[in-house]
Order: C-alpha cells, then structure tokens, then sequence
C-alpha cells in the first residue's frame, strides 16, 4: 500500500490522536506499533490506525495533513466516526 497517506492514530475510543502522514502506510503503522517511531506516540501509547485518506500526490498529503492539525478535536472525531464509528484499529484490514 504505497501511496501518499494522511493518517489518524489514536490510544483508545476518544483518545489521544495523533496525525501523520507517509508514502508508505503499512511500514509506517508498523514502526509506530513496534515503538520503533520515538516521540509522541511511543510516549501516550498511540497505535490504533482509525482513520486513513490516500491523495494522489505527497503535495496534497502534506496539505491535507495540515489542514487536519488545525482541526477542532471536534471535528476530527466526526471525521473517525464517518467510517470507523467504533473506532477499530484498521491496520489489520491493510495488511
């Protein structure tokens, strides 16, 4: 699953939230859970992939990713819920 990725992770059902953003998504996800990723999600235990949006380009990626990080926390957990309302780690389906 290559591609330019905007994803969300979270500690739990509305927990802490983190966004980031990859080329390659499955990689990725692996490293944040294997705690291989020091920083913010190794510290608050922030490893459940509960939302994800692939772009066509890295551009639009970094874009997106920054428009997300303004969000209001608010509209962030509209926009995990949209798909995902139980908030279930979607790592196992990309894999």
């Amino acid at each position: 699953m290559k591609a330019p990725t905007v994803y969300i992770l979270a500690s739990k059902l509305h927990g802490t939230l983190y966004i980031g953003v990859t080329s390659d998504l499955i990689k990725r996800i692996w490293q944040h859970k294997g705690n291989l990723v020091e920083g913010f999600t190794g510290k608050y235990n922030v490893h459940r992939l509960v939302c994800f949006e692939q772009h066509d380009s890295m551009i639009g990626a970094l874009t997106r990713e920054k428009q997300l990080k303004k969000w209001q926390r608010s509209w962030k957990i509209r926009l995990i819920e949209q798909d995902n309302p139980k908030w279930l780690d979607l790592y196992t389906e990309i894999i």
